[in-house]
């Protein structure tokens, strides 16, 4: 099943929600922001910048931020809704 949950489209809100559009039409708004603040890091530090945060794209279905995926996430857990901590 999961590597069927594949990411058509994410569409960036407000703040650190983001608006993920999956193959099967579920839709789900997910909050990246208590993930970003508790969970320091120098390869992802950069994207609590709200100007970075926004700069996400997909890649083989999968929402990514950075040249070398910085940052991505299992989309089982955000096809449940669930925000990443």
């Amino acid at each position: 099943m999961e590597k069927d949950i594949y990411i058509e489209k994410a569409k960036y809100i407000d703040d650190y929600n983001v608006l993920l559009c999956f193959r099967d039409g579920i839709e789900r708004i997910i909050n990246f922001g208590t993930f970003l603040k508790t969970r320091p890091h120098p390869q992802r530090n950069k994207y609590i910048k709200y100007s970075n945060f926004r700069k996400f794209h997909l890649e083989n279905g999968n929402i990514v931020w950075g040249k070398n995926s910085d940052l991505i996430f299992d989309n089982l857990y955000l096809y449940k809704g669930k925000n990443p901590v």
